[in-house]
């Protein structure tokens, strides 16, 4: 078995048990909600924190100081 075929191999296996372990989620409603629940946690912490990342990298690219307060 060449490099190229285990590789493709293992993405097909990859992916199949990917595609089994989503209907095992979507099937059950305790898993779902769970799934639901970790999404939800997901986004509102993950994206508020980038979009204050990418404005704090942009004040500081700015070439403004930091004490706006001290004029």
């Amino acid at each position: 078995m060449t490099e190229a075929d285990a590789r493709t191999t293992a993405n097909a296996v990859i992916g199949l048990v990917g595609v089994a372990a989503a209907c095992v989620v979507l099937t059950s409603p305790s898993l779902r909600r769970l799934a639901a629940r970790a999404a939800r946690i997901w986004i509102t912490t993950t994206v508020p924190l980038y979009l204050f990342n990418q404005a704090r990298e942009a004040w500081v690219q700015s070439g403004r100081r930091a004490d706006i307060m001290s004029r």
